[in-house]
């Protein structure tokens, strides 16, 4: 299924950041995301992801398709790498989690309390998870923070391997990772902050 993003207006604390955004994520396809710091990127891919509300336009394709990838990890540290995956399989209905651990690299692993790892390890087994999630629309923000070049280059396989299995993936993040993809820079579209109606820095903290 494509997603399709009409006119798109979204806001951080009330306030718009980006508006009159227009684009089309088919499967099989990649679009990396691209803008300063600041400037909406995160609040598009959770707005995207059905964390919030847009303020205005239209998001169709989105319902249940959807997998998202945060700042955080979204790990229980008491749970051990395989029952972390189990659990992540079973909200979304899935079994095998042996594609995710063999993806990652996480064999040697398996056994160890999420809370016990490295940065590195935790974000490699955050990745991981979007295996196991089923769902064919991966929306990915900075996804390779804390990863070394061997991992950015296994993250970049796994991405490329849902790629033609005819997934998609929309993924805010400043390095190359050698994929075929369309860039998407959003500072066109950022709002214009209207203090007169009320807005302040203080939205932005």
């Amino acid at each position: 299924m494509t997603l399709t993003i009409r006119d798109l207006c979204v806001a951080r604390g009330g306030v718009p950041v980006l508006e009159g955004l227009s684009f089309s994520l088919a499967p099989g396809q990649a679009l990396i995301l691209r803008g300063p710091n600041g400037a909406g990127k995160t609040t598009l891919l959770r707005t995207l992801a059905g964390l919030q509300p847009p303020l205005s336009g239209q998001i169709d394709g989105a319902e249940e398709q959807i997998a998202y990838s945060g700042h955080s990890d979204g790990l229980k540290s008491m749970l051990s790498v395989t029952e972390n995956l189990t659990f992540w399989a079973d909200v979304f209905g899935q079994r095998d989690i042996a594609p995710a651990i063999a993806a990652f690299s996480l064999e040697g692993l398996k056994d160890r309390l999420a809370g016990t790892l490295s940065a590195g390890q935790k974000r490699r087994l955050g990745l991981a998870r979007m295996l196991v999630t089923g769902r064919p629309i991966w929306v990915m923000d900075e996804p390779t923070v804390s990863l070394d070049v061997d991992a950015v280059a296994q993250f970049a396989k796994a991405v490329q391997g849902h790629l033609h299995a005819g997934g998609a993936a929309l993924i805010a993040t400043h390095i190359d990772l050698h994929l075929e993809a369309e860039v998407l820079d959003v500072t066109p579209h950022r709002a214009a902050l209207d203090l007169r109606a009320g807005a302040s820095d203080e939205a932005f903290l």
